[in-house]
């Protein structure tokens, strides 16, 4: 069992592939030591041909496989398909469309949140996959038996999932759903890496809007450097340690030496420059442009009832039309819900208003209520 790892040979591949209805991908890398993922094997399957690609190796050319996934008349499927399209986005420049991502296509079809792929294929097709190569080191070569049979099984057994799932959707008529969650997962703007934006990943442990003006230069100045050097977020400053700074926002490298969160000697190097200009940028920020902090902000008592009221529903109508909640709406779209008269919302757009959010608004206006019926959860008018 050897992976493909010359151009012609994958060339040869691709023409055989090409005419498939679809292909189902998947791919194994390391991201652990670096910022950006370390693409080191590729799996692809057709209804009747599967098989491994080397792209670390050194007479490998990728291009006639970035061509085959930009056919736009067949589709490409995936399990979880978010980190595999990332990497394809960064090593060709490029999204595959059009996408069929089982997980998301799953949870459509009331499988549950998020259900891994040896528990959807097991649920599917009652096989149990040997998950012992999972963690491996798919950068060293050359890959075992082992592993490269581990690797093909994600897409082998991915094709019957994609057969059933497929059909699944047809007979409900609800393939149009799971196309707006496709929508999103091959718009490009989903894996661009922008520095101004890296502070939406971190918690808001600030202690007011001015600290928080400095933890987003701070955040911005750590990605860009991460990016720069390929390596990871915490490699160049661990999170609690952009909390501290924020909060205590020193004005010299002096300063820097005070505080706990980092480590000695840390002060005098060259990264220290460098926090006191992002530290000073943030001072300096508009502190309108800087969002309010949302744990100053605790749900009122009404907001809270609402807040409960809206999990109940949400529940009953995920459970009435076999629909995993977490897809309908998530904590932040109810707690939206809970604090606004109709906010711009997820749940209040398309199929998920017509299964959840125009109850959402009906009962919060007191025009539904709930009631047990039988044990379950019923909407009812009220008065």
């Amino acid at each position: 069992m050897t992976p493909i790892s010359t151009t012609p040979e994958l060339a040869s591949l691709c023409r055989d592939l090409s005419s498939a209805d679809f292909i189902a991908v998947d791919t194994e890398f390391m991201r652990e030591q670096t910022y950006y993922p370390k693409l080191c094997l590729i799996q692809v399957a057709s209804p009747d041909a599967a098989a491994t690609i080397d792209p670390l190796a050194r007479d490998l050319d990728l291009k006639p496989l970035w061509e085959l996934m930009a056919q736009p008349g067949q589709v490409k499927v995936f399990h979880a398909a978010r980190q595999d399209l990332e990497i394809f986005h960064i090593e060709s420049g490029f999204i595959p469309a059009p996408v069929f991502d089982t997980q998301v296509a799953a949870m459509v079809c009331g499988f549950g949140d998020q259900i891994s792929y040896v528990n959807l294929v097991r649920a599917v097709t009652g096989e149990q996959l040997d998950k012992s190569s999972r963690f491996t080191n798919w950068s060293k070569r050359p890959l075992t038996d082992k592993q490269l049979h581990y690797a093909l099984g994600d897409v082998t057994h991915l094709r019957d999932v994609y057969y059933h799932l497929r059909d699944e959707l047809q007979k409900s008529g609800r393939a149009s759903w799971l196309d707006e969650e496709m929508a999103v997962l091959t718009n490009t703007s989903t894996y661009e890496q922008h520095p101004e934006e890296a502070w939406q990943r971190l918690k808001s442990k600030v202690k007011n809007r001015r600290s928080m003006a400095v933890l987003m230069s701070l955040a911005a100045w750590r990605e860009r450097a991460a990016q720069k050097q390929d390596v990871p977020r915490q490699r160049i400053l661990r999170d609690d340690a952009l909390y501290d700074i924020a909060n205590q926002s020193p004005r010299s490298t002096e300063d820097l030496a005070s505080l706990r969160s980092l480590g000695e000697g840390f002060s005098r190097s060259g990264r220290a420059k460098e926090i006191i200009a992002a530290v000073d940028e943030g001072l300096v920020r508009n502190i309108q442009d800087v969002p309010t902090l949302r744990h100053g902000q605790p749900l009122s008592a009404e907001a809270t009832a609402t807040l409960e009221l809206l999990k109940v529903l949400l529940k009953s109508a995920a459970a009435r039309h076999g629909v995993a909640p977490r897809l309908i709406a998530d904590a932040s779209d109810l707690e939206q819900l809970a604090r606004h008269e109709n906010p711009h919302v997820p749940a209040l757009q398309g199929w998920r208003r017509d299964l959840f959010g125009a109850d959402a608004l009906s009962l919060k206006r007191g025009e539904l209520a709930l009631t047990l019926k039988d044990g379950d959860v019923t909407v009812i008018p009220a008065g």
